[in-house]
């Protein structure tokens, strides 16, 4: 008589799994792999769990099952491996699940203020009632823990669903953390830019951010790997570009815009936001002096069909702001509404970007 493996699986439909009340080969519990050279026959039965109590019966119950069907002289004895169902994988947690908006503040070159800018944006929001937290990202340059003082505060650990979490920092409303916290400040960072993006991962997906409003991320100047990590590890709402009104900023700003609008990036841009637009002397706030050029932000969110954030004015307490640890959002000037204004354009923008727009998806690897 003929062996051939649907005569086997005949044969298996007559053994079923105690307590079920179905057979192994309904169950799925018979693997893909009979083998038949000549008499012999060799399978896999695949069972829910290693230590699994009716393992033995069952072999002993296929065996004999075959036995019936095929004939006697069938060998099968001793050639039923025994397997534990793999365990499905959990799916991945989303990265920042109890975060509802992500904002990254980026720019094209360095030198523009677009920490000063993230910082500020970041406390005004604070201010306005939201949660938000706010990580610093530029891995190479870190500046956020000076600007808001907290350049010598210590990270802790705390145990969370069986899980070591770091405890972001806070201060002024705002968490934040900063690889400026873990490295000396007194010397550079002299990381290859694996080394860098892993760091900066376990800042996202390995701290207690819990539940926020907005999360501000202050991007590296530039276009670089760190900016795919960012989006690969997250959907990022929308980004801000930040810029000067001078010629060579705007041309990397260009550069900025472009790379998050591109097809394999693809996050909204929510607008542009000039800094340093004008010179105003303490003495006479009615003063403006355009010593960088007037209007090269305005003129270039108009080419590119973005938003024009805000115009945010040169003077001295922005500069000492930073230096002192003291945003200058939290004085009363000039330059301090020109930050609350630039928040409230960038929560209108993004409920329009969410109102209009489906979520960002993160990039995917291939």
């Amino acid at each position: 008589m003929e062996i051939y493996p649907n005569l086997i699986l005949d044969a298996l439909r007559q053994v079923r799994y105690p307590g079920s009340g179905q057979d192994i080969v309904s169950l799925g519990m018979v693997c893909d792999d009979i083998r038949i050279d000549g008499k012999k026959v060799s399978l896999s039965l695949q069972f829910p769990r290693e230590t699994d109590p009716f393992a033995r019966s069952v072999v002993r119950a296929a065996e004999a099952a075959i036995e019936a069907q095929v004939g006697e002289d069938v060998e099968i004895r001793g050639n039923i491996a025994i397997k534990a169902r793999p365990k499905a994988e959990k799916p991945a947690e989303r990265p920042l699940s109890g975060v509802k908006n992500i904002v990254g503040v980026s720019s094209g070159k360095g030198g523009v203020g677009k920490s000063t800018v993230a910082c500020n944006l970041a406390v005004s929001l604070a201010n306005m009632g939201y949660k938000v937290g706010l990580l610093d990202a530029d891995i190479f340059g870190p500046s956020v823990p000076k600007m808001l003082g907290v350049e010598d505060e210590q990270l802790y650990m705390r145990e969370k669903d069986g899980k070591n979490l770091i405890i972001p920092v806070e201060k002024f409303g705002v968490k934040l953390l900063s690889i400026g916290f873990v490295v000396d400040k007194e010397k550079a960072v002299l990381w290859r830019g694996a080394m860098a993006s892993n760091a900066l991962k376990q800042l996202i997906t390995d701290a207690d951010w819990g539940e926020l409003d907005y999360f501000v991320i202050d991007m590296p100047p530039g276009t670089s790997d760190i900016h795919l990590t960012l989006v690969q590890t997250l959907g990022i709402t929308g980004a801000v570009v930040v810029t000067t009104p001078q010629d060579v900023a705007l041309a990397d700003a260009r550069k900025g815009v472009s790379m998050f609008l591109g097809e394999h990036v693809n996050v909204p841009v929510l607008g542009i936001v000039e800094n340093m637009s004008w010179f105003t002397p303490a003495s006479h706030p009615e003063e403006k002096y355009y010593i960088f050029g007037r209007d090269g932000g305005k003129n270039l969110a108009q080419e590119l069909n973005v938003k024009l954030l805000g115009q945010i004015p040169m003077v001295a307490s922005i500069c000492k702001g930073g230096d002192d640890g003291v945003p200058v959002v939290l004085q009363n000037s000039v330059s301090g509404q020109s930050f609350m204004e630039l928040a409230q354009n960038v929560v209108t923008a993004v409920d329009e970007r969410n109102a209009t727009l489906p979520p960002t998806a993160r990039v995917e690897t291939h």
